[in-house]
C-alpha cells in the first residue's frame, strides 16, 4: 500500500477492522438499545435497516472516495473536491468529532468506573450490589473529580494508542481489540437470554408491530436516522480520514458494505444483550429507560444476578470501554490528522506525539466541563439551560445538539447536494473504478438515485427531527 506522510494502513483487513471499530461504539452500545426502545423497537429497527441501505451506504462511499481522492484531512479533502461549499462540509466534520469528544470520554469514563465498581464487588471490597443502579451512577454523576480523573485516564488511553501512527497504533489495537469485542458481546447475549422474561425483550425487537410509525413517524425516522449517522460514524470526519490512507487498488464498495452490514450487525447484537436483560429486570416498561437504560438499569441486571453478577458487570463495561476507544481514537485521528497536514503543507516536521499530545490536553479541557456538570447534577452554568429545552438539560446535551442535533445532518445533506447536482455522481464513480474495480450500471443507477433524491429528502427530515427534538420541553 502506498506511503502517506502520516503513515499507512498494513494491510485491508486492518483499515476494515480500525473502520468498523470506530462505528462500533457507545453510538451502538449506549444509544442503539435506548432509542430503540423509546421508538417502538421493531418499526425502529425497520426504518434503521431501510436507512442504513439507501442513506448510509450511499453516504459512506462518497466519504471513502472523496478522502482517497483528496488524499488530506477531512477539510482539505472536501476543499479540494467542491471549493468553499466543500470545505463548509469539511469545517461542520472537524466541528463534529471536537464536540462529541467532550461527552464521549466522559461515557466512557463512567464505564471505567463500573469496571471498578463491579470488580471491588467481586472483591469484597464494596457490596455495589447493596445499593440500586440509581444510587450508583448519581455519586458517579456528582463525583466531580472522580469523573475528571477517570475521563483523564480515558483520554490517556487514547493517546497512548493513537500515538503509534495508522499502523502501529490504531491498526495493531483493532486487531486484537475487535475479536475481543466481539467474543465479549456473544458471552453477554447468551447471560441475558437466558435471564427469567428476557424473551419479551425479543419480542420487542422482532415481533412487528407498525403502531409507532402511525402515530409518530416523523419522530421515529428522526431518531432512527440519527442514530444510523451517529452508529456508522458518518458526517463526523472518520470515514473520509480513514479514507485518505486507503490504496487505490481496494474496491470502495465492498468495502463500504463490509462496513455498514458488521457495524447493524453489532448494533443489533448490543440491542439483544442490553433490552433483554432490561425487560427481564424492568419488565414491560423497561424499554423507557432513556439513557439510562446502560448505566442504571444495566447494572440492577448484574445486581440481581447474584455472586456471578459482578463478573458479567466487568466483562459488559469492559466492552463498553473497548467499543468506546475505538470509536474515541477514530475521531480524535481526525483532529491529529488535520493539524499535521496543517504542518506538513507549511513545511514543518508532522512531529505526532507532539500534535496528539497537544491534541489530547485540549480535549480533556472541554471533557473536564462535561464530567463537572455531571449530567445536569452539580448546578453548573449550562448555555440554554434557562429556555427550558432538551439541548440546555446538560453540557452533554448542549454539545451532543450542535453536532449530532445540527452538524452531522447539515453536513450530510450539503454533501449529498453536492456531489448530486453540483460535481455530479460520476465524481464518485470514477473514484470507484480506480484499478481493476467496476461499478456495475445498475449499482450507479442506484447510487444515483440516492445520493440525488432520497439521501437529501432523508436528511432534510432528520435534521428537522433532531432539531426538533433538542428545541422540545420536556
Amino acid at each position: 500500500m502506498e506511503q502517506h506522510h502520516r503513515g499507512q494502513w498494513g494491510s485491508n483487513l486492518g483499515f476494515l477492522l480500525a473502520t468498523v471499530g470506530a462505528a462500533v461504539g457507545l453510538g451502538n452500545i449506549w444509544s442503539f438499545p435506548y432509542r430503540m426502545g423509546a421508538n417502538g423497537g421493531f418499526p425502529f429497527l425497520i426504518i434503521y435497516l431501510v436507512l442504513a441501505i439507501l442513506v448510509g451506504f450511499t453516504i459512506m462511499l462518497c466519504e471513502l472516495a472523496i478522502g482517497r481522492k483528496g488524499g488530506g484531512s477531512v477539510l482539505d479533502s472536501y476543499h479540494k473536491i467542491a471549493g468553499k461549499a466543500g470545505g463548509f462540509v469539511g469545517f461542520l466534520a472537524l466541528l463534529s468529532p471536537f464536540l462529541i469528544l467532550s461527552f464521549y470520554t466522559v461515557l466512557g469514563a463512567y464505564c471505567i468506573q463500573y469496571v471498578g465498581l463491579n470488580f471491588a464487588e467481586l472483591l469484597g471490597i464494596f457490596s455495589l450490589s447493596s445499593i440500586s443502579g440509581a444510587e450508583s451512577f448519581g455519586t458517579m454523576l456528582t463525583n466531580q473529580p472522580l469523573a475528571i480523573g477517570t475521563t483523564f485516564l480515558f483520554i490517556a488511553l487514547c493517546f497512548l494508542i493513537i500515538r503509534g501512527g495508522i499502523k502501529d497504533g490504531i491498526e495493531k489495537f483493532n486487531r486484537v481489540g475487535m475479536p475481543a469485542l466481539f467474543i465479549m458481546l456473544v458471552i453477554v447475549i447468551i447471560r441475558s437470554l437466558t435471564l427469567p422474561g428476557a424473551m419479551e425483550g425479543l419480542k420487542f425487537m422482532f415481533a412487528p408491530n407498525f403502531e409507532p410509525i402511525k402515530t409518530n413517524f416523523i419522530g421515529v425516522l428522526s431518531a432512527a436516522g440519527g442514530q444510523m449517522f451517529f452508529s456508522l460514524s458518518l458526517a463526523m470526519g472518520i470515514t473520509v480520514t480513514y479514507g485518505s490512507y486507503l490504496s487505490k487498488k481496494e474496491s470502495l464498495v465492498k468495502n463500504s458494505l463490509v462496513i455498514i452490514v458488521s457495524d447493524t450487525l453489532v448494533a443489533v447484537m448490543a440491542g439483544m444483550a442490553v433490552l433483554p436483560a432490561a425487560f427481564a429486570l424492568g419488565g414491560e416498561n423497561a424499554q423507557l429507560s432513556g439513557p439510562k437504560l446502560l448505566f442504571i438499569t444495566l447494572q440492577d441486571v448484574f445486581n440481581a444476578m447474584g455472586p456471578f453478577g459482578p463478573i458479567f458487570g466487568i466483562l459488559f463495561f469492559l466492552f463498553v470501554v473497548l467499543a468506546a476507544i475505538t470509536s474515541a481514537i477514530a475521531l480524535t485521528e481526525v483532529l491529529v490528522t488535520f493539524v499535521i497536514d496543517l504542518r506538513t503543507a507549511k513545511g514543518k516536521a508532522p512531529k505526532r506525539n507532539t500534535v496528539v499530545a497537544v491534541v489530547c490536553l485540549v480535549l480533556f479541557i472541554e471533557a473536564a466541563v462535561v464530567a463537572a456538570d455531571g449530567l445536569g447534577s452539580n448546578g453548573l452554568w449550562i448555555p440554554l439551560h434557562e429556555t427550558g429545552r432538551n439541548l440546555g438539560g446538560s453540557w452533554l446535551d448542549f454539545m451532543d445538539f450542535i453536532s449530532e442535533g445540527v452538524a452531522m445532518p447539515l453536513g450530510a445533506l450539503v454533501m449529498s447536494l453536492l456531489i448530486g447536482w453540483v460535481i455530479g455522481p460520476k465524481t464518485i464513480r470514477n473514484e470507484v473504478e480506480l484499478g481493476e474495480h467496476k461499478m456495475s450500471d445498475g449499482l450507479y443507477t442506484f447510487f444515483n438515485i440516492c445520493i440525488r433524491f432520497i439521501a437529501p429528502f432523508a436528511m432534510a427530515f432528520i435534521l428537522y427531527g433532531q432539531v426538533s427534538e433538542f428545541m422540545r420541553i420536556p
